[in-house]
C-alpha cells in the first residue's frame, strides 16, 4: 500500500521511541533528590526559569518527539494527581524501557513483556499496602511536619524546611471541609501564595484569612473595619451608558444636559442600593467613576475595582456572599441589592507588604481560607519557593485524606525490588524474565540519589538490599524494622529513615509505580509509525513531479 509519507517498523520504531525517552530522563536525572542540581531554562523571548521541579522543567521543554511525549504528559498526570515526585516518575518510565528492550531484542515477546510487567505492578501494590505503609494516626502530626519536609528537601528551600513545612502543614490543617456525604477534604485551592518582593525567605508569614494584592479605590476611604459585610458585583459602576446600536434624537439642548445627568443618576442610584442593603466593603470585578467613589467614600466603605475574577469567587465563596452581575429583578424589571447576597467577615484591613498595598479578609463566614506569603530577593526565587510550597501541599493533602505513609530515601523501592526477585523464582512462564527486569529497574531511584550526592551507589545499595532481605525472609521479628532502612544522603549511610523522619504519602508511591508502568507499557505496545506527509499544494505538486521527471532523465510538459 503506498503511503504519501513516513512508515518506520518494528524493532526501530521501539528502538527509536525508548532512546528517545531515555534522553528524556537523562534531563532530569541530575535533579533528583535532597542533593539534585537545579536547571536553567530559557524560552525563546528570553524568559529564564531556574527550578529542580521535573513537571516544570519537561513543561519548558519544547518536545516533538510523539513518545517522549508521553513521558512529559506522565509527569503533568503526576504533578496533577499527587504534587510530588514528578522526576522520579520520568527516570523509573525510561529505565523500564531500557530493561524492556534488551529483552525484546534477546527474542522474548513484547506481549510476555507487558503481561509480566502488568503481573510486577499488582504484586508492588499489594505489597505497600500489606507491609510498607504505616498509617498517620499511629504516628501523630509530626509525621505530617516530616513529610512535608521530605518534599522540600530537594528543593531551594531545602535549608528551611523547617520553617515553611511546620507552615504548609497549619494551612492545611485549618483549610479542612466536608462534604454532604460526611468525606473530608482539604482543598489546596483555599490556599492562596502571594509573593512579594524583599526580606528574606525566612520572613515569609501564613495569614489566618485571604490577602489580595490591592488597594483602597480612593483615599478618604477607611484602612480598616471591623464586621465587614461584603458585596461582590461583577459589573462596572461607571457612568452608564447606552448599548451600542441605540438612537436618541435630541430637538432640544437642554434635553441633552437631562441625559448627561440620568446617565449619572442611574449610576449613583446602584450604588445606593449596594450601601443600603448594609454593606460596607464593595468588591467590584470593573471600574468604578470618581463621582461614585464619593457615595462609598461619604457612607465610609471600603470599595476595591478592578478585582480579578478569580480572586472575587474566592473571597465569595469563603465569606458566603453571592456574586451579583446584575442588579435587575427579573419580575418587576426594577434595579433591587438583596442583603442576602452579602457576605461576613470579621475584619478587613489595608497593610503595605514590600512595594505594594495589600487587602486582608480575616476570620472569613462561610468556609476557612489560608495565604502564604512568601518573601524573596528575585523572581525567578519566589517562583521556585512557589512551586516547592505547591507540592508540599499536595503532599500533606494526600496524607490527611489517605491517612497512610511510606518511608523515603529509596527504601520503598529497594524493599520492592527485593521482594519482586523472590517472587520471580516461584514462577515458571516467560513472564518472570520480565518482573526480573522490574525488580532491577526499581533500583534506580536510591543509585540516582546516591550518584547525586556523590556516593558509592553500589556499595549503598547492596548494604540496603542485605538490610531489606532479612527483614523479608527472618524469623526474628527485631529484623523486622529493617523494612525502613534507606538512604542518609548527607552522611553517606543507611539508617531508619521512619525514625529519621524520612516519609513520602503512600499515595504518591502507588500512583508513581502506576504510571510509570502504564506509560512503559503504552510505549512498548508500538510497533509501527506513520508520519503523514503535509497536503501539499497544485504548485508544489507540479514542482515534485518536475523534479522525479528530471531525476528519471524525461522531459516534463
Amino acid at each position: 500500500v503506498s503511503i504519501i509519507g513516513e512508515r518506520e517498523q518494528g524493532q526501530d520504531v521501539r528502538t527509536g521511541n525508548i532512546t528517545a525517552c531515555v534522553g528524556l530522563a537523562n534531563i532530569v536525572k541530575t535533579s533528583l533528590g535532597p542533593q539534585g542540581l537545579d536547571k536553567m531554562l530559557v524560552d525563546s523571548i528570553g524568559d529564564v526559569t531556574i527550578t529542580n521541579d521535573g513537571a516544570t522543567i519537561l513543561s519548558q521543554l519544547e518536545v516533538e518527539h510523539p513518545a517522549a511525549k508521553v513521558l512529559v504528559e506522565l509527569a503533568h498526570l503526576q504533578d496533577k494527581e499527587v504534587g510530588d515526585g514528578t522526576t522520579s516518575v520520568v527516570i523509573m518510565a525510561a529505565e523500564l524501557l531500557k530493561r524492556a528492550n534488551s529483552l525484546i531484542q534477546n527474542k522474548i515477546h513484547p506481549t510476555t513483556v507487558i503481561a509480566g510487567y502488568r503481573l510486577a505492578l499488582k504484586e508492588m501494590i499489594k505489597y505497600i499496602k500489606n507491609y510498607l505503609t504505616v498509617k498517620v494516626d499511629d504516628l501523630g502530626r509530626d509525621a505530617l511536619i516530616n513529610a512535608a519536609r521530605t518534599s522540600m528537601s530537594s528543593k531551594i528551600v531545602g535549608s528551611e524546611s523547617a520553617f515553611f513545612s511546620e507552615m504548609v502543614v497549619t494551612a492545611m490543617e485549618r483549610v479542612k471541609t466536608t462534604d454532604n456525604l460526611g468525606k473530608t477534604k482539604y482543598p489546596v485551592r483555599a490556599v492562596n501564595i502571594l509573593k512579594v518582593h524583599g526580606k528574606s525567605s525566612k520572613e515569609s508569614m501564613l495569614v489566618d484569612g485571604y490577602a489580595i494584592e490591592m488597594t483602597r479605590a480612593a483615599q478618604g476611604m477607611p484602612t480598616s473595619l471591623e464586621d465587614a459585610k461584603i458585596a461582590c458585583v461583577a459589573f462596572n459602576l461607571n457612568k452608564f451608558r447606552l448599548h451600542m446600536g441605540i438612537q436618541v434624537l435630541v430637538k432640544d439642548p437642554k434635553e441633552l444636559e437631562m441625559i448627561r445627568q440620568e446617565e449619572m443618576n442611574i449610576t449613583k442610584q446602584r450604588v445606593k442600593k449596594i450601601i443600603d442593603s448594609g454593606a460596607n466593603v464593595v468588591l467590584c470585578s470593573g471600574g468604578i467613576d470618581d463621582f461614585a467613589l464619593k457615595y462609598f467614600v461619604e457612607a465610609g466603605v471600603i470599595a476595591l475595582r478592578r478585582v480579578g475574577n478569580a480572586d472575587m469567587r474566592r473571597i465569595a465563596a469563603a465569606s458566603g456572599a453571592k456574586v451579583v452581575t446584575d442588579l435587575s429583578d427579573f419580575e418587576t424589571a426594577e434595579e433591587t441589592f438583596d442583603a442576602a447576597n452579602l457576605g461576613f467577615c470579621k475584619s478587613v484591613l489595608e497593610k503595605r507588604l514590600g512595594d505594594y498595598d495589600h487587602m486582608f479578609f480575616e476570620g472569613l463566614g462561610a468556609t476557612s481560607c489560608q495565604t502564604i506569603i512568601i518573601r524573596g530577593a528575585n523572581s525567578f526565587f519566589l517562583d521556585e519557593i512557589d512551586r516547592s510550597l505547591h507540592d508540599s501541599l499536595c503532599v500533606v493533602k494526600r496524607i490527611l485524606e489517605s491517612n497512610a505513609i511510606v518511608t523515603g530515601g529509596g527504601a520503598v523501592e529497594v524493599a520492592l525490588s527485593v521482594y519482586l526477585d523472590d517472587f520471580a523464582r516461584t514462577l515458571e512462564s516467560r513472564e518472570l524474565l520480565a518482573i526480573a527486569e522490574v525488580a532491577e529497574s526499581l533500583l534506580v531511584i536510591p543509585k540516582t540519589l546516591a550518584i547525586n550526592a556523590a556516593l558509592d551507589a553500589t556499595d549503598l545499595v547492596a548494604k540496603m538490599k542485605v538490610f531489606h532481605h532479612a527483614s523479608q525472609t527472618s524469623e526474628d521479628s527485631s529484623k523486622r524494622e529493617l523494612k525502613y532502612y534507606g538512604l542518609d544522603l548527607l552522611n553517606g549511610k543507611v539508617r531508619n529513615n521512619m525514625i529519621a523522619g524520612v516519609l513520602e504519602p503512600a499515595l504518591s508511591k502507588v500512583k508513581s509505580l502506576k504510571f510509570a508502568i502504564e506509560a512503559a507499557i503504552a510505549i512498548l505496545r508500538v510497533d509501527d509509525m506513520i508520519k503523514i506527509a503535509p497536503k501539499l499544494t497544485e504548485d508544489e505538486k507540479m514542482r515534485l513531479a518536475q523534479q522525479q521527471a528530471k531525476a528519471q532523465g524525461q522531459d516534463f510538459f
